[in-house]
């Protein structure tokens, strides 16, 4: 089963399973090792940096961000 296959079937949760599910994602990143921990963030830097090559207009700035963030939080 491919990522997105489990990300489909996870957003297909009712909100407290989602919830659960992503309570122990997190705290198995915590069992990861300073090593382990970076090469996860470095892959993932990777990743968004092909996504912004493939498709520049996806960007979205740090002030979009936090007024959206801001609005979701009012």
């Amino acid at each position: 089963m491919s990522i997105e296959e489990i990300e489909a079937e996870a957003l297909k949760l009712d909100p407290k399973a989602r919830a659960r599910l992503a309570g122990r994602l997190l705290e198995s990143l915590e069992e990861l090792s300073e090593a382990e921990n970076r090469q996860v963030w470095a892959e993932e830097a990777q990743r968004r940096d092909a996504e912004l090559d493939e498709d520049p207009s996806a960007e979205i700035g740090g002030d979009q961000v936090f007024r959206e963030t801001r609005a979701k939080l009012s």
